[in-house]
């Protein structure tokens, strides 16, 4: 380094160096201490007592057993030296840019605000992305941020385990709502590459025609995991007799768009089907001010994302649609799904699989019925229906004022006492009481992600099969039997899935 700074190893380097010389002198030390010593007559006794062979045979398994310890040690610090080496690289590469980056932005101080925009978009797109280096390499050298992460992590557990006491059941968002390290080395991975060559990204692509074509047919998929709902786009595609007519709406965080867009641009959606990115800031009316979801996520009354919650808007989000099918991320399309825009809601609002047999899965499980106004207004025997696969007629919706009815039931329960707010379905329940239409349920057979026991007849003949539960078949605690339904789908020519140490 510049300014005659004396050479210092690297902190790898230091530790292997350090590992090696306690392992020679633990060595050592047990060869010496293994045994009393012992006298000068019972030495030489044991001495001429064992043969020249066997002893040197001894000493040679002795030395073979460390040598292959150190060999072990050494390849762990290679590990660590090479990926020690890959991150300064990228903070020296991160640290230039955002050097030019300042440069080019103080250069352009007196740039009308239109020619400005482009570059204040890219400082912040990497600003961020150097936000998340600095979070990584953090965690991994801060031992107070590890105590601090252990200790937030147990502090979680602890509420969502005296949670799912008081609910008498162990909630699956614990699971399913949590990002596993590979999704989010993905998303970065695709950061990345946007960083890299950001003129190869659009920000904002032309609209396409088809996404206002209420003559198609239309889906609405929210995701922050850009690996998942590439599956749904790719086994709906497949199945589809013609896939051209299928448009996806997938709508997720502003943070995660740009991956969703590296993503679709490098593994374009296949067989013609159309795809259109968006993030829920593109949506203007909703704003604290509209939407009591907003005003209680704000004011830290719910522990939901708001991406759970933008279902009761899709008439607001997609004006010119009459008939949408909204898609849960961890579902996989087996059959054409072109009939469900030619099913007869018979006027309701909303097509869904029910899910209640017997006493089980019925209102009575999901809304307190304590509360006079659950009492009044709901059936507690009434059977309860999915997320998942669900075909909505916008303008039934339009109709009925479903939003302004759901804003009313959220405004009711801001204290939580009507229904369990960490859940997304009792909103539903509630908002869709009375208009909501059975579907056959070959449509939709749920369970993948808890229930090893569903017959192989029933998910053949399934049009959408559904890894509800918390063995989501992108995690490695997924349940085999059912995991190549869904990896089958998966682009593994897209080199990051390697890099992040996807197992499919």
């Amino acid at each position: 380094m510049a300014g005659g700074r004396a050479f210092r190893p690297s902190a790898p380097r230091r530790a292997a160096f350090a590992a090696l010389l306690t392992l020679l002198l633990l060595a050592t030390l047990s060869f010496l201490l293994s045994s009393p010593p012992p006298t000068h007559a019972s030495h030489r006794s044991s001495y001429l007592s064992s043969s020249p062979p066997s002893r040197l045979a001894a000493i040679r398994r002795h030395a073979a057993d460390h040598a292959a310890v150190l060999a072990a040690y050494a390849a762990h610090a290679r590990r660590l030296k090479e990926a020690s080496a890959a991150q300064s690289l990228s903070f020296a590469t991160m640290s230039s840019d955002l050097s030019a980056l300042s440069s080019r932005l103080a250069s352009h101080l007196s740039l009308p605000e239109d020619a400005v925009k482009p570059l204040e978009k890219e400082a912040r797109d990497r600003i961020k992305l150097a936000r998340l280096l600095a979070a990584d390499a953090k965690e991994g050298f801060d031992t107070q941020s590890k105590i601090q992460k252990l200790s937030d992590t147990v502090f979680a557990v602890g509420e969502h385990l005296a949670r799912a006491r008081r609910a008498g059941r162990m909630s699956s968002r614990i699971a399913a709502g949590s990002t596993p390290k590979s999704l989010h080395c993905l998303a970065m991975r695709l950061l990345e590459a946007r960083l890299a060559k950001p003129s190869a990204f659009a920000d904002d692509p032309d609209p396409s025609p088809e996404f206002d074509d209420p003559s198609l047919y239309h889906y609405a998929v929210f995701s922050d995991n850009v690996l998942a709902v590439s599956v749904v786009v790719a086994s709906a595609a497949r199945a589809a007799a013609d896939p051209s007519r299928h448009v996806f709406h997938v709508v997720t965080a502003p943070m995660y768009l740009p991956a969703f867009r590296v993503w679709f641009a490098r593994r374009p959606p296949p067989l013609g089907v159309h795809v259109q990115l968006l993030a829920y800031s593109d949506f203007p009316f909703l704003n604290e001010t509209s939407s009591p979801v907003l005003r209680q996520i704000e004011a830290g009354k719910r522990d939901v994302a708001l991406l759970d919650y933008l279902r009761f808007y899709l008439p607001d989000m997609f004006p010119a649609l009459q008939r949408v099918v909204l898609l849960e991320d961890d579902v996989v399309v087996q059959k054409d799904l072109a009939g469900l825009w030619h099913l007869d809601l018979d006027g309701k609002v909303n097509g869904a699989v029910e899910m209640c047999f017997g006493g089980f899965r019925r209102y009575s499980k999901y809304l307190n019925f304590t509360q006079a106004i659950v009492q009044e207004r709901f059936d507690p025997g009434a059977c309860a229906w999915a997320y998942g696969v669900n075909v909505y007629d916008l303008e039934a919706w339009r109709r009925d004022g479903c939003t302004e009815l759901f804003h009313q039931y959220m405004e009711m329960n801001e204290d939580g006492v009507l229904w369990d707010p960490t859940s997304v379905l009792p909103a539903g329940l509630m908002t869709f009481y009375g208009n909501t239409k059975p579907l056959d349920k070959s449509w939709h057979v749920m369970g993948l992600g808890y229930n090893p026991s569903i017959s192989p007849e029933v998910i053949a003949g399934a049009a959408v099969i559904h890894f509800n539960g918390n063995m989501k078949p992108w995690l490695d605690v997924a349940l085999n039997q059912y995991k190549a339904l869904w990896t089958k789908y998966v682009d593994t020519e897209m080199e990051f899935l390697t890099l992040c140490n996807f197992g499919l």
